[in-house]
């Protein structure tokens, strides 16, 4: 794929998920009498400007962002400003975007699953197990095919993964038939930071005979599989999440350029995989924005809840415009020198797509 075309790509679905999320804080400012002074896409120097009563709608030109510029954010003496707003009201705008782009994923992931795709199924066939591992504990051998996990179907390796992935630290139920054609219930516990190697469970696995078929489902079925799917994920994240905390998993990051590489490769799969993975960075942004993080949607929350804390009194606007504004430059210069590490790796020829 050319470069030109996987930048186009990744710059349409960072604008929808730009727009979503200011789409957000715009709809709830507007609904509680707030006083948007300018809805913008993409970060100044302007390049379009149009005016619909007292807001300018704006098109600028660093395609990386979006912002909802808002009546006194931080002082309440503005008129209709969101500082001069309730501590609930203020919650609800500064987190919309967030909320936007967790909900985003639903319809995204609904439309991957309408749209016709290829899926690999066949059996999943044990290749090995390690020794003392809870695999090996629950009598699972090598030979061994695993039919289902949790009374969910297993049809390639990719569905194992996910369902052991996702019950990190629970009990999991495993259907597995042996090489005699019997079947056994077992119970495993997957770990969460395993010997290197080894695998939440220990087991090595591939799909026997593996086929190529084409799916896709009606609406009424996909739109239930989306909300389904978005939840999921969110709860490997949590699990990443919990894994980096604990050293089980090491802490990867992308830029823009890491992230416009990823887009490219996953769009030679197709639209639905492309789909999933714009879903994917939307419940990125939606829980980076809500990180107690200066500058951020979360940071400024942090600022509502002191409030809150303190009865009432407010951090000087003075303080708290000084402290965003310190948060972003720092953003700025950490993004920079992800994209410095993003370019070094795209030269050196590396992936971040196993």
């Amino acid at each position: 794929m050319s470069v030109i075309i996987t930048i186009l790509i990744f710059l349409g679905i960072l604008a929808v998920l730009i727009l979503a999320h200011e789409l957000g804080h715009f709809a709830t400012a507007k609904a509680f009498g707030v006083r948007v002074e300018e809805f913008g896409l993409g970060f100044p120097p302007r390049l379009i400007g149009v005016r619909r009563g007292e807001t300018l709608y704006s098109l600028n030109a660093i395609p990386l962002g979006g912002f909802t510029k808002m009546a006194g954010e931080e002082d309440p003496k503005v008129e209709r400003s969101l500082a001069s707003k309730g501590a609930g009201t203020r919650i609800i705008v500064l987190s919309a975007g967030s909320i936007m782009n967790a909900l985003l994923p639903i319809l995204l992931f609904s439309i991957a699953f309408m749209v016709p795709h290829d899926v690999v199924t066949g059996e999943v066939l044990v290749e090995e197990v390690a020794p003392n591992s809870p695999a090996e504990t629950a009598g699972i051998e090598v030979g061994d095919i695993v039919l289902s996990v949790n009374n969910e179907p297993v049809y390639n390796v990719s569905d194992l993964q996910r369902n052991i992935h996702r019950n990190l630290g629970n009990e999991i139920t495993m259907i597995i038939r042996h090489s005699d054609s019997t079947t056994e219930e077992v119970q495993i516990i997957p770990r969460w930071n395993p010997p290197e190697d080894e695998g939440a469970t220990g087991i090595t696995v591939s799909t026997l005979n593996p086929t190529v078929v084409s799916q896709h489902y009606p609406f009424w079925e996909a739109i239930p599989m989306g909300a389904s799917e978005c939840i999921e994920t969110f709860i490997l994240f949590k699990n990443e999440i919990i894994k980096i905390f604990i050293g089980a998993t090491s802490f990867q990051v992308a830029g823009p350029v890491g992230i416009a590489q990823m887009t490219g490769e996953v769009a030679k799969a197709g639209i639905s995989p492309l789909l999933e993975f714009a879903g994917f960075i939307s419940i990125n942004l939606a829980l980076i924005n809500i990180f107690p993080l200066p500058a951020l949607d979360g940071g400024r929350i942090v600022f509502v809840l002191v409030e809150w804390v303190r009865r009432g009194k407010r951090v000087s606007p003075k303080t708290e415009g000084l402290v965003h504004a310190i948060g972003f430059a720092l953003l700025m210069a950490a993004i920079l020198a992800i994209t410095f590490q993003d370019i070094t790796r795209i030269i050196s020829g590396e992936s971040l797509i196993p």
